[in-house]
């Protein structure tokens, strides 16, 4: 028996096997955690469903984390399976290619701050409302941040100052959700080679350089950051809440500036 036997979670942001919440997935479903995913678009749905089946997750719902209606939906529709929820992944970032090149201040337009904090950001506490009913007093949320929430890295831009939101974002929902028995983290993970990376410039830079001078010198994987989220979802983290944990091989502790 592993230590999420018998626990029931959702997970958000699965879009292929190169995605973090796939080791997230992974790591409770070899702890024995019963799973449903959510798919964004008819597009993504059959492969989110082959997903599905290697994880064991019977459950594969749409979501638009844009929409509140979506959102209401999709905590009604897996009500009907799960009288219960024992926590929320959030795996879910977006914005416009264009805003992480070239200076912020120019490149950031109005529309582009916007859609990033309201997907990268506000979409966690939307999930946190619609879900508090069937997480009363036994849930965990965690989503996935990066370092470029407190330094300004080249190439990220806008979505750093999206990812501070969802910092903060964390503090504040622990200390909402607390009396509830609902516990709010974050992991914070170095660069991984995922499909969302694939739009940040010069990434490859970006890999290289944690692997020769972070403490490790090694680079994470999606299942270094799956066992940390699965550990921050289990009752072995029952004492810890409002914070954001580091999975990226003691690269943050570093005085020198990165890159």
């Amino acid at each position: 028996m592993g230590f999420l036997t018998g626990k029931k979670f959702l997970i958000t942001g699965l879009a292929s096997e190169r995605s973090i919440s796939w080791g997230v997935a992974q790591a409770m479903q070899r702890e024995g955690a019963e799973l449903a995913l959510t798919y964004q678009t008819e597009k993504l749905r059959p492969r989110v469903e082959k997903l599905a089946e290697k994880c064991g997750a019977n459950i594969v719902l749409p979501c638009d984390v844009s929409a509140d209606e979506e959102i209401n939906g999709l905590f009604d529709k897996l009500g009907n399976s799960w009288t219960e929820l024992d926590g929320v992944i959030h795996a879910i970032a977006f914005v416009n290619r264009r805003a992480l090149e070239g200076d912020y201040v120019e490149n950031t337009s109005r529309k582009d701050f916007n859609v990033a904090h309201e997907i990268s950001s506000y979409s966690f506490t939307a999930l946190a409302r619609a879900g508090r009913e069937m997480m009363q007093g036994r849930g965990a949320m965690v989503t996935m941040s990066y370092l470029g929430a407190e330094r300004a890295m080249p190439n990220y831009n806008v979505m750093g100052v999206a990812k501070a939101s969802l910092e903060a974002n964390v503090r504040y929902m622990a200390n909402s959700l607390g009396p509830d028995g609902i516990r709010v983290n974050a992991v914070s993970a170095g660069p991984i080679r995922t499909l969302a990376a694939s739009g940040i410039t010069d990434f490859k830079k970006m890999i290289d350089e944690v692997e020769k001078n972070a403490p490790m010198r090694r680079n994470v994987t999606i299942e270094d950051v799956g066992n940390t989220t699965a550990f921050l979802c289990s009752d072995l983290a029952a004492g810890i809440t409002g914070e954001v944990l580091y999975v990226d091989s003691g690269y943050h502790i570093l005085g020198m500036n990165p890159l």
